[in-house]
């Protein structure tokens, strides 16, 4: 357990959600594992008055998370759209050539460095899982397979590889040693160079009852505010900020090395507006427990009536959004018949805690289950269009968050 805060150091930590003890949310298992007792480990949301950090209490080994890892970026339409448009974005912003280095933190299987590839500006991939690292190099995206920190920084930076750009997408809120990989952004940039960094936004989180984005992966729980004290901490300055809706909603950062440019008027705008809804105070957050309960009570209402009127109910998406959300809110075989999932590497495998085989997205038209839990709502635009000949034959899907709902 972590008594400390994650950021400042700070030791009065208020809970916000004691989710209990749940395995981990990407331990798929293999029919094996199936007799085997799983671990579980606590999940529990606290806020820090210090420096604003909202984060979890619980540090798993990332060497257990991350050596061998089952997300392909590249799975997701979305994403790999979204990765272009901000390539293209910055290359043209920032001129980038031949003679320029991006990097990217957790770079996963190249879904976005080949887009800087492509035009021909020079890319460096850091990955800590092997089996997606392989991937990446296969794709001609050179990876270095490494946890990055401020010592792998400080390496490549002695080596002449210093970056221009570095991206780090959904990365920093897995991080233990917050301070050493934001001081490792500073250390690998260009004294001219900018980090574009992306994760989850706690106010939308906690706004719209998003609890099934916190799980084991997932230390911390980003304000701009706590993300400004950080990055000063470490000599880095926020120049500006972006509200994405991806993912339920996300902050976008551009971080310079302190003095490099004017902090811009979207940062000193958005501070203002965290210190009006109180991203001090514990009170802004002391509603979302009873939220969440209000949506463990509607949803698993309404699949006991749809299962007591003899409907069969399956899941799209062995998420670790989706493993949090059953496992929290007691939700198994007895109203689920089977997951679906369109990576190839999870399907033939069973779901965290629940034990729920997980097949291919084709078996939706196969089996014509009368609903479907999407447990990935923070792509149901996507795979809504996807499954227009599921839904076309009368299939409805669940989308249990920010408020329950049949489509």
């Amino acid at each position: 357990m972590n008594a400390q805060c994650r950021s400042c150091g700070g030791a009065d930590l208020a809970s916000v959600l004691d989710l209990g003890s749940t395995p981990l949310a990407n331990a798929l298992l293999s029919a094996g594992d199936l007799t085997r007792a799983e671990k579980t480990f606590p999940l529990h949301l606290v806020f820090c008055p210090a420096c604003s950090l909202v984060q979890i209490t619980e540090t798993v080994p990332p060497e257990i998370l991350f050596s061998d890892y089952l997300y392909f970026s590249s799975f997701s339409d979305t994403m790999v759209r979204h990765a272009r448009s901000i390539a293209r974005r910055l290359t043209e912003e920032r001129g980038l050539g031949a003679s320029s280095l991006v990097a990217e933190v957790a770079s996963n299987d190249g879904y976005l460095l080949q887009h800087y590839s492509q035009s021909g500006v020079p890319v460096l991939g850091i990955e800590p899982a092997a089996n997606i690292a392989r991937v990446a190099e296969e794709r001609g995206i050179p990876t270095l397979c490494e946890f990055f920190g401020d010592a792998v920084a400080g390496q490549l930076a002695a080596q002449g590889q210093r970056a221009d750009v570095i991206h780090a997408n959904n990365v920093l809120a897995h991080v233990a040693d917050l301070n050493g990989v934001v001081h490792g952004f500073r250390t690998l940039l260009k004294d001219d160079g900018v980090a574009v960094i992306e994760m989850p936004y706690v106010k939308d989180m906690i706004d719209h009852s998003e609890f099934d984005t916190i799980y084991h992966e997932h230390l911390c729980y980003f304000s701009l505010t706590a993300l400004d004290r950080l990055f000063r901490r470490q000599g880095l300055d926020i120049v500006d900020v972006e509200r994405l809706p991806i993912h339920g909603g996300t902050l976008r950062i551009f971080a310079q090395r302190s003095g490099a440019s004017p902090v811009g008027s979207a940062v000193v705008k958005l501070l203002a507006e965290e210190q009006q809804w109180g991203v001090d105070s514990l009170a802004a957050y002391a509603g979302f427990g009873a939220r969440v309960e209000k949506l463990k009570h509607e949803l698993v209402a309404l699949l006991r009536k749809l299962k007591a009127e003899g409907k069969s109910i399956a899941v799209y998406g062995a998420s670790a959004k989706g493993s949090t959300l059953l496992n929290y809110f007691g939700i198994g075989g007895e109203l689920l018949d089977f997951v679906v999932d369109r990576s190839s590497v999870k399907q033939g495998r069973y779901t965290p805690g629940t034990h729920l085989v997980i097949e291919p997205t084709e078996a939706l038209l196969e089996r014509r289950p009368d609903y479907v839990l999407l447990l990935t709502w923070n792509f149901a635009e996507e795979i809504l269009e996807q499954q227009s000949e599921y839904r076309g034959q009368g299939g409805k899907f669940i989308v249990p968050v920010p408020a329950v709902r049949v489509v």
